[in-house]
């Protein structure tokens, strides 16, 4: 039996997306940015091609972002059949192999707070301005999974990207996660070295200014490991990992996207914390940090290597669960056989 109902937060059928459903922001209280202590905590970066003056020696421009973000997950679809066969192609005699999956809704809007980039430029969004709309769903693949890769996420974005990225995932383990290190410097210039390549004089800029004086472009995980302390303690971590690098996963982009800045890779990690401290409600607090990394790729690579450089955009925040009720889902309670479908 397929059924369509309002999600709710650790249902054990969700499998390791069980914690999500519910109402993810920055702000314990969205009606009072100035007071939330999460206020700010998603930052963003992004290179953009852009026409500069003759002589610089690049053109393009390096653009970034402080952020507050709202991230609804509402709709569970349970029992999403995919059908199939064993042998495939099929020889008699053959066994039914469906495949059994779970779907989450998500919705994530961000607003950003401040914003700067370097060369300056006309171009920035007025402060504050919404800056991203994703409607998309999470997948937990229950049976006939490829190896360890149990999870997915699908993604649609207004720029005209679709991506697919798939992945796995870490049961509860106790404490707070490791967030690795990452450098978002742009990969295959010929001397990588911001502090004696010309051409990298708008990352060498927020080296030396950190923007916000918290942000740098050659340590995008800083912050999050800075975060981890002022969180007290930490019960549990569950880690989900995702990629578009995996087995058949990828993003499909418009053609002006793709002729210009092509997205053409996106990994992102999500590590959901249970704290000891307990919420008014009177559940754990759970806070989720992500770390997500999009490459673009545009301008021929200069370290003698064929193709093109390869410009991180990279995400990172740190929400809390503002409710465990996520808003009425438009599709609750029905209910579709799999036979109908």
């Amino acid at each position: 039996m397929r059924k369509i109902e309002q999600a709710q937060s650790g249902d054990p059928d969700l499998g390791p997306l069980a914690l999500l459903p519910g109402i993810w922001a920055n702000l314990r209280d969205p009606q009072k940015p100035d007071e939330g202590p999460l206020n700010g905590r998603g930052w963003n970066m992004i290179a953009l091609p852009f026409a500069t003056a003759p002589g610089e020696g690049f053109n393009y421009r390096l653009l970034m972002n402080q952020y507050n973000e709202r991230l609804v997950i509402t709709t569970k679809d349970t029992g999403v059949p995919n059908r199939g066969i064993q042998p495939n192609p099929p020889v008699a005699p053959t066994t039914e192999t469906d495949q059994a999956l779970v779907a989450l809704d998500y919705e994530q809007g961000v607003v950003h707070i401040a914003t700067a980039d370097f060369p300056a430029s006309p171009l920035k969004q007025p402060v504050p301005s919404a800056i991203h709309h994703e409607p998309g769903l999470f997948l937990f693949m229950k049976n006939q999974t490829d190896g360890p890769i149990d999870i997915a996420r699908l993604g649609t974005i207004p720029h005209g990207d679709s991506i697919l990225a798939l992945g796995d995932s870490e049961p509860p383990t106790p404490g707070a996660p490791v967030i690795p290190p990452f450098s978002g410097l742009p990969i295959g210039v010929g001397n990588p070295d911001p502090e004696t390549s010309r051409y990298l004089a708008p990352y060498k800029h927020f080296i030396d200014n950190p923007f916000e004086n918290l942000f740098r472009p050659d340590q995008t995980h800083a912050l999050l490991v800075a975060s981890l302390g002022a969180l007290g303690p930490i019960k549990q971590t569950t880690t989900l990992r995702f990629s578009t690098k995996i087995s058949t996963a990828g993003i499909i982009n418009i053609p002006f996207v793709v002729d210009q800045a092509n997205p053409t890779e996106m990994e992102s990690t999500f590590w959901i914390m249970e704290l000891e401290e307990l919420g008014s409600d009177g559940l754990p607090r759970l806070i989720m940090m992500y770390h997500q990394v999009v490459m673009l790729d545009f301008f021929k690579r200069t370290d003698n290597v064929r193709g093109l450089i390869k410009w991180p955009h990279v995400s990172i925040n740190t929400m809390e669960r503002i409710s465990a009720e996520p808003p009425p889902a438009p599709l609750a309670s029905a209910e579709i056989t799999c036979d109908a479908l």
